[in-house]
């Protein structure tokens, strides 16, 4: 039996930390907890017909869209497996319009945590591949006290580890701690209820045949991404033509981009300039797994992981995936599409 087989989850982090003495073993505990989070949320998603779990709340988030009942289960799953172990000094999600500070009798710690908790809910209803997206700094205020918003608005390139869980026909859990540790995916075996590793050290291929896009928006795009489409339409990647694939789940869009190459987009427009994609909890941590697996992220010409946060639920358009993809892709851009 192959050494993969034996290669859980809290094993590979374990391993992961021998390699750096300094380590103090909280961000293998972190990362250990995510993943027993989103082992209650998998099991939620999986009965979500069978339970009174689909559907609206009644409410709205920051970002101005309904939520779902099982949205906001699975955020408050993330903050009741998190909030108590003693590594965080405050929290942001996607389903709140300000940062979650942790419960007063809590010990306070220097990490902070940003996180989508159910990317793609509006596919809930239709049995359509969701996920969790998370991306994990140090404080850069003071320690010993609560976090501050300042510490959730950080540049990308200054996460320490981020990552993303599909559910799906199965769930996969796909993390980095960037720095050359390499990303990494795991699959939940249900006999036993354990992430086995299934995807070693991920590297995405410099190009591929697929784009993922959502075209219905063409004739409101600038003129540089229109050109790009009509390249694709056109062209020929080795001999076939090329393939649009769109879910509307950013984590399945790009977990197939990162398996198989290609370019996932969400550009600005006339009616959204700034795209629909929140910029600290969906584009730098996914831009921080694509650039940890030899692909490239941009907003238009710019790095994504460089961009300066302003705002929790700011949006920026992105382009990510392949580096030959992106490149080409970049080169049809003019200003007004950055």
């Amino acid at each position: 039996m192959s050494r993969k087989k034996f290669m859980t989850l809290p094993r590979h982090i374990l391993e992961g930390e021998k390699d750096h003495p300094e380590a103090t073993g909280e961000l293998s505990d972190i990362l250990n907890q995510i993943g027993l989070a989103c082992k209650l949320i998998s099991l939620e998603v999986n009965k979500a017909g069978l339970a009174d779990i689909i559907g609206y709340t009644g409410d709205t988030n920051e970002s101005g869209d309904e939520q779902k009942k099982l949205d906001m289960f699975a955020h408050n799953i993330l903050l009741r497996a998190l909030d108590h172990i003693g590594h965080f000094c405050v929290f942001a999600s996607e389903e709140e319009e300000e940062i979650i500070h942790l419960p007063p009798h809590q010990k306070v710690g220097k990490y902070v945590l940003l996180f989508d908790p159910l990317d793609g809910s509006s596919n809930i209803d239709a049995n359509v591949s969701i996920g969790t997206i998370f991306s994990i700094f140090q404080r850069e205020s003071p320690g010993g006290s609560p976090g501050l918003l300042s510490d959730c608005l950080q540049e990308g390139y200054k996460q320490v580890a981020a990552g993303y869980i599909v559910y799906g026909s199965s769930t996969i859990f796909v993390y980095t701690a960037g720095h050359g540790h390499g990303v990494h995916g795991f699959t939940l075996d249900p006999a036993f209820g354990e992430f086995i590793l299934s995807h070693d050290n991920i590297k995405i291929p410099p190009n591929g045949r697929v784009y993922s896009v959502n075209e219905g928006n063409y004739f409101h795009w600038n003129k540089g991404v229109k050109n790009y489409i009509k390249y694709l339409q056109s062209n020929l990647y080795e001999g076939k033509p090329y393939q649009g694939r769109y879910i509307g789940s950013m984590v399945a869009d790009v977990h197939r981009t990162l398996l198989y190459g290609g370019i996932f987009m969400y550009p600005g427009d006339q009616r959204n300039p700034k795209g629909k994609l929140r910029l600290v909890y969906e584009c730098n941590p996914i831009a921080f797994i694509i650039e940890e697996a030899g692909g490239i992220a941009i907003s238009g010409k710019k790095r994504i992981l460089e961009l300066k946060p302003t705002s929790l639920h700011e949006r920026t358009p992105v382009y990510m995936g392949s580096k030959e993809d992106v490149e080409l892709v970049q080169k049809f851009m003019s200003d007004d599409d950055d």
